[in-house]
């Protein structure tokens, strides 16, 4: 896997539950992005990355499952400007495995929300659809 040197800035972030481990939470973030920053506040977590490469591991989930053209439309749907974002199931990140989501109630307890800005926002799409 080549990972082309464009500027971004991704974030990812999740509500605590009550019946939650908010070291549960950060493991499940650090275990999907391992170079990311993270914080907690009240009832959220967020993290922050602005390496490419914290999109390894996604990338090839996506791509060894076949699932670029599924996760391409997804990016695509939610995309503004130069940005766009999806939902992760955190409970599979937390046993590390990456599981897409289409709407926030995919996850029972909630996903973990990545966004992904840049100003060449359709390079990192073309390269995490098409390989590019």
């Amino acid at each position: 896997m080549r990972i082309p040197s464009i500027n971004c800035k991704i974030e990812m972030f999740s509500s605590i539950n009550p019946s939650e481990d908010p070291d549960k939470i950060k493991i499940a973030i650090s275990n999907i992005f391992p170079y990311s920053t993270i914080k907690t506040e009240n009832y959220s977590i967020s993290a922050m990355s602005k390496e490419l490469r914290s999109f390894e591991k996604i990338y090839e989930a996506i791509h060894n499952n076949r699932f670029q053209k599924v996760f391409g439309r997804n990016l695509e749907k939610n995309l503004a400007d130069t940005t766009t974002w999806f939902y992760l199931n955190k409970q599979a990140a937390f046993v590390e495995r990456i599981v897409i989501c289409e709407q926030a109630e995919e996850s029972p307890l909630g996903p973990i929300k990545v966004t992904l800005t840049s100003s060449n926002i359709d390079g990192i799409i073309d390269w995490i659809v098409f390989g590019n």
